[in-house]
């Protein structure tokens, strides 16, 4: 009831104030976590204000753009410092990427080339873009380039995408920061708008996978000679390079590194302010309907209703995650039949909000749900970072040569053992299998955009036993992954289909048929673990 009442005072606050513009308010929609009843507002000259009762699941894209967690953040950053220029900047988080070290003089600004981490604040790499903006007194601008095709992208990842690069510039503009929208190859498009802006320096954030490595690779032979290039890890709480030099054998092994490195970069972000410096040349308004609705990708996956892009509703998830669920994460986040999970996954992936945050925020709570928030803390942060880890330093992480070497040896020695069941990749993504649970798991994927953590393992295990080779299975579990989920093109999907299938991160087990040393999951496993037929009921009408 108190955090009803906190609700509603705030509305009254946003609604009443006429300082709050319209265009802020515009298509807010306000979600009970406490009740299934969502108020929609839209504005007009009668600031009508309409409730009435749904489903939250039915309306579940329309989180709040406002919430009380984004309150409070936004109060911790201001405590934290009042900008990035009065806050002592970790300079271990950047590395650069050419011989450049000063600022190009005469030059007309700084540019973050946005690429893997899609926000404006909580972004250690905007951060610094601002920092060196604001110390040679100069614009900031932001771009990022949209790639079509990518990878097995399809309309579901493009127009969570798209939406939540709208709020990213909705944002810029309201802090005089520069937005700018490309579209081709990234190298080009971002080496020429430096050209174009007189640009002096380029700050960008990381990735572990190849073709944004690529990409970054092909910019720094492409970009004038005299402009910096750096790059900002504000992805990882512990930047991928400082944690280890090498490829970790196992969490067990990279747990110790990043515990003894949280004390260093586990901390508060200031905020990214309204910048000072006008630019010379201002960006364009990107035309947000025609490129959503024209973007020229697989419209065969549709988006998804349960998840709406952007920083807002990500942190409005988060709050949920910590009011209503983190309570029960340590016990039942294996439980697919249970409602524990956090749901951070698709605005963590497309860096809507920052992992960082999302710890600090939970850590809050460590005294209350103390064996929740550990769990918590070793899948975001250790197994999360371990994923990237793998990914950096392994350029294999995709394919069966990634894999130790005594599960290669396993997997090849039993790969013409006898199938019971062979299932063509076809068959897999329709869900016809013998298997009711398998099944289920794969519609749950494909109308969802996502599948429950603990059913990932026992649908990659199965789609192993199902095939004809380990490197056909990968293949499949890959592809699937990447084209239905909306965490999906990701270091922690390729780990999670690499340790299902190739015992990434993991140890041999006892030999066996098909899985050699592999480890093995089953039907009566996950039968011991929860209701099954719950789950399978749940979605055998879809």
């Amino acid at each position: 009831m108190v955090s009803q009442l906190r609700r509603i005072e705030f509305l009254h606050h946003i609604f009443s104030d006429p300082s709050v513009t319209g265009e802020v308010i515009l298509n807010t929609a306000i979600v009970s976590y406490y009740e299934t009843r969502v108020f929609l507002y839209s504005n007009n000259k009668t600031r009508p204000f309409v409730p009435f009762s749904c489903s939250v699941a039915k309306f579940g894209r329309l989180i709040p753009d406002f919430c009380l967690v984004g309150e409070k953040i936004q109060e911790s950053r201001i405590k934290c410092a009042k900008s990035v220029q009065d806050f002592k900047f970790n300079k271990k988080r950047v590395r650069l990427l050419n011989e450049v070290e000063e600022f190009l003089e005469g030059s007309q600004g700084v540019l973050y080339w946005m690429v893997r981490d899609q926000r404006v604040q909580d972004n250690w790499a905007m951060l610094f873009a601002q920092r060196l903006a604001l110390k040679e007194k100069t614009s900031l601008h932001v771009c990022f380039c949209v790639v079509v095709p990518f990878l097995e992208a399809t309309k579901r990842h493009y127009d969570f995408l798209l939406n939540g690069l709208k709020e990213v510039e909705k944002e810029c503009c309201n802090l005089d920061i520069q937005f700018h929208l490309l579209k081709g190859d990234p190298s080009s498009e971002v080496s020429s708008l430096v050209k174009e802006l007189n640009i002096g320096a380029v700050v960008t954030d990381f990735s572990p996978l190849r073709l944004p490595r690529k990409w970054l690779t092909d910019l720094t032979e492409n970009l004038p000679k005299n402009v910096g290039l750096c790059q900002v890890d504000t992805h990882n709480i512990v930047p991928c390079w400082i944690t280890s030099e090498k490829q970790e054998y196992g969490a067990r092994t990279i747990r110790n590194k990043i515990h003894s490195q949280m004390c260093n970069f586990l901390t508060e972000f200031p905020p990214v302010i309204k910048h000072p410096h006008e630019a010379k040349t201002e960006a364009k308004p990107t035309d947000w309907n025609t490129i959503i609705g024209k973007s020229d990708t697989d419209e065969a996956v549709k988006p998804v209703d349960w998840a709406k892009p952007g920083t807002a509703a990500g942190h409005a998830t988060l709050e949920s995650f910590c009011n209503e669920r983190l309570k029960h994460f340590a016990t039942e986040r294996n439980d697919p039949t249970k409602n524990s999970l956090s749901n951070l996954s698709p605005w963590l992936r497309f860096g809507h909000i920052s992992p960082q945050r999302c710890i600090l925020v939970v850590k809050k709570f460590q005294k209350s749900h103390k064996n929740s928030v550990d769990a918590f803390v070793e899948e975001a942060v250790i197994r999360s970072e371990l994923a990237d880890n793998y990914c950096y330093y392994q350029k294999d992480y995709d394919n069966i040569n990634g894999a130790y070497e005594w599960a290669r040896n396993s997997l090849k020695q039993h790969a013409k053992d006898k199938r019971e069941y062979i299932y063509s990749r076809k068959e897999f993504e329709e869900g016809k299998t013998h298997d009711q649970l398998w099944n289920a798991a794969q519609i749950q994927l494909v109308k969802e955009g996502k599948m429950h953590g603990f059913l990932r393992m026992y649908w990659a295990k199965k789609i192993l036993e199902w095939s004809t080779t380990p490197s056909e299975a990968l293949e499949i579990a890959i592809f699937l992954n990447d084209r239905y989920s909306l965490d999906g093109m990701d270091s922690n999907g390729y780990v999670g289909c690499m340790w299902s299938v190739c015992g990434i991160h993991d140890m041999g087990w006892a030999e066996r048929q098909i899985f050699g040393k592999i480890r093995y999951m089953n039907f009566n496993g996950c039968k011991r673990k929860f209701d099954v037929n719950r789950f399978i009921m749940r979605y055998k009408s879809k």
